[in-house]
């Protein structure tokens, strides 16, 4: 590494966790800020609240994001709710969605690089989680009519992409 490069690096703005947290208490949102490379905080949503959870990665320069559903998948429904997911999958341009092994909750998971860049700018990171949030929201109503309804993965997703148009 040149000293022109370690010198760059010092250089940087600050870590954005640091804007992340300004971001959260502006929305009032409960969180907590681990460490200088870790937060975690809880989002209310429509349908349910979702947990994020931010990693910062200064020695690779990336932001790892992750919104978890308050939504617990049994082990027997896996199977189709992974055909959901590959399904959701291809709708998204941005992220994925996958299932927790640990816990069995659907996650939303998204990993932003910023080497080079002079930082992370609070627009670039409101619409990360904004962007999570909002995917969240659409895909929610498929989760429920698999795990719940019974239907088929393809049909459930079909439903929830409805696009209702006026009000009742």
């Amino acid at each position: 590494m040149s000293a022109y490069l370690g010198y760059e690096e010092r250089d940087r703005s600050a870590n954005p966790l640091d804007v992340l947290e300004q971001i959260v208490a502006a929305n009032d949102w409960a969180f907590d800020r681990r460490s200088d490379s870790e937060m975690a905080a809880e989002a209310p949503g429509k349908w349910c609240d979702y947990g994020l959870y931010f990693s910062w990665s200064h020695e690779i320069s990336a932001m790892h994001f992750s919104c978890t559903f308050d939504l617990k998948v049994p082990a027997g429904k896996r199977e189709r709710l992974f055909e959901l997911l590959a399904l959701a999958n291809e709708k998204l341009w941005i992220g994925h969605f996958g299932i927790d092994s640990d816990d069995g909750v659907p996650v939303f998971r998204h990993s932003v690089l910023l080497r080079g860049a002079p930082g992370a700018s609070a627009e670039s990171l409101e619409d990360m989680v904004d962007i999570a949030i909002t995917e969240c929201e659409r895909f929610f109503p498929a989760f429920q009519f698999v795990l719940w309804g019974g239907k088929a993965p393809a049909d459930a997703l079909q439903a929830a992409m409805l696009d209702c148009v006026g009000e009742a």
